[in-house]
């Protein structure tokens, strides 16, 4: 685990220095739209996930369902054309609530942000839709966070990790690109973009509330922003697996990516 900056939290619940108590600085998101505050809410981003999503869902709850915390899991479709949106009517009785919502703007980013920002959780974050991280993770993940760090990430790249099964060599040497890039930055983190990303609820709302970057770097402009309110961020190494049907392409959402990342990195 890489610590890049120590901040320890107030307990949860007191005010932090500036904010009125019992205010959410999001004001521009209808209270309507916000869910019941949990322990913890898990964020699925899912565009064309009909097929990876109900694995994804059983998996989840059920070791949600097995844990001390109350808990949601929020899948926010990002206009999918097949039926992505029908999956999560398929369980009638999750033993964890679970909601689906939509995100008319086209983008991981822009999916991530809106359950952020809808989400009213003590801690929240997301996990992608396909598996490739062990939900297990989270127990470290919880630990770390209910210890006063404000965000926990997994990281393929720090000591200990490792990948069970590789990427595609293009997507790996796009991967060394875009990790050069990040460092500008973003220094100090190995790993920006494993979809695995738990933070301090209010603090991550705040710092959601003013990114602008709807694609795949908006990882890197959100924990830039984390840490510039005074956060931290923890890697912890996980164990990935590559999984077939990723709608990521290297050079459509390759390319946008990085030219995101050049324009993050010269407005810092």
């Amino acid at each position: 685990m890489t610590p890049v900056r120590t901040s320890v939290l107030p307990p949860y619940g007191a005010v932090r220095p500036g904010r009125a108590p019992g205010r959410e600085p999001y004001p521009e998101v209808p209270a309507s739209l916000r869910r019941p505050p949990v322990d913890l809410e898990l964020i699925i981003p899912a565009f064309n996930e009909e097929g990876r999503l109900p694995g994804t869902l059983a998996a989840t709850v059920a070791f949600l369902a097995a844990r001390p915390w109350s808990s949601a899991v929020v899948v926010v479709d990002n206009n999918s054309s097949d039926a992505t949106g029908d999956v999560v009517g398929r369980f009638p009785h999750p033993r964890v609530p679970l909601y689906a919502i939509g995100c008319g703007d086209r983008g991981k980013g822009a999916a991530v942000r809106r359950g952020l920002l809808t989400s009213t959780a003590r801690f929240v974050g997301f996990e992608d839709a396909d598996q490739a991280t062990p939900i297990g993770t989270l127990d470290p993940v919880m630990a770390l966070l209910t210890a006063g760090h404000t965000a926990v990430i997994a990281s393929r790249q720090t000591a200990g990790a490792r990948y069970e099964t590789e990427q595609p060599l293009l997507r790996r040497c796009g991967g060394l690109l875009f990790r050069r890039l990040a460092r500008r930055a973003l220094p100090g983190v190995a790993d920006t973009q494993c979809g695995f990303k738990f933070f301090d609820g209010p603090l991550v709302r705040a710092s959601a509330a003013g990114c602008r970057i709807d694609g795949f770097a908006f990882d890197v402009e959100l924990l830039a922003r984390l840490v510039e309110r005074g956060g931290d961020i923890v890697e912890v190494p996980v164990a990935w697996t590559d999984m077939p049907g990723s709608t990521f392409s290297a050079r459509r959402d390759g390319l946008h990516s990085m030219a995101d990342l050049v324009r993050l990195s010269h407005a810092r």
